[in-house]
């Protein structure tokens, strides 16, 4: 009896497998669906969501692959990005994409966090080498003492794992679109095991594309999606 317990466990992955695909991403397989879908904004584009943190390997190795697949959805996607408090309500390495994106400037300096961290492995997970960075970075002493302190800062510092709890994101990077389907490598790696590990960032993204093609075809965005690379191509890693 336990044999074929196994054997029909077996057969029922292979076929997932099967039929499983980043191109043709279902249910359950490359994404889940969140059981009470978010509130998105009005428009013609299709939201997707970044939840990260700065110092996660895959975040960092996910950044080319990111900014190539913002630059090839721009007429389709708005693309945000939300940072995971794994330190909770208060946590410094958040609080320094917040501070970033009030004073404009985390697209132009983001990529500098990630090189602190991952090349040059500074340790910026608390206020004063937060702080020292900064200043040794080029930013202003005082305009980002002033961001940082803000209320706006503040408020959105203290509402992340309220909002990262709504999502149901528990890890990074995982990635959410239309407010309601939710894309992590941990989903397109069981569901895709014939794609190397190497191959796995591209899968994701081509899953996300795939996912906001789909939305916006069925909103009526637009009347003929391109259709997304396959997984495992070569993705240009230059963006904006």
């Amino acid at each position: 009896m336990r044999s074929i317990r196994f054997a029909i466990a077996a057969a029922a992955l292979i076929a997932t497998s099967a039929m499983a695909s980043p191109t043709d991403p279902r249910n359950g397989a490359e994404y889940t669906t969140l059981p009470t879908p978010q509130a998105v904004p009005v428009g013609k584009k299709v939201e997707v969501i970044e939840f990260f943190a700065y110092h996660c390997p895959g975040c960092n190795m996910m950044e080319p692959y990111v900014h190539a697949l913002v630059k090839k959805t721009a007429d389709n996607v708005t693309f945000k990005r939300i940072p995971f408090p794994f330190q909770g309500p208060t946590d410094p390495e958040a609080r320094l994409h917040l501070t970033l994106e009030a004073m404009g400037k985390a697209e132009e300096y983001g990529p500098r966090v990630f090189r602190a961290f991952h090349i040059e492995r500074q340790r910026l997970m608390k206020e004063d080498a937060i702080m020292e960075w900064a200043v040794k970075s080029g930013l202003d002493k005082a305009k980002f003492t002033e961001a940082w302190n803000s209320f706006g800062v503040i408020t959105k510092l203290r509402r992340l794992p309220q909002i990262a709890a709504s999502y149901n994101i528990n890890s990074t990077p995982m990635f959410v679109v239309d407010g309601r389907y939710v894309v992590s490598a941990d989903t397109v790696q069981k569901s895709n095991p014939q794609i190397p590990n190497n191959q796995i960032a591209a899968a994701m993204m081509t899953t996300i594309e795939s996912l906001a093609m789909r939305v916006a075809k069925e909103k009526g965005y637009l009347n003929n999606a391109a259709a997304p690379a396959k997984a495992g191509a070569k993705v240009d890693a230059k963006a904006k």
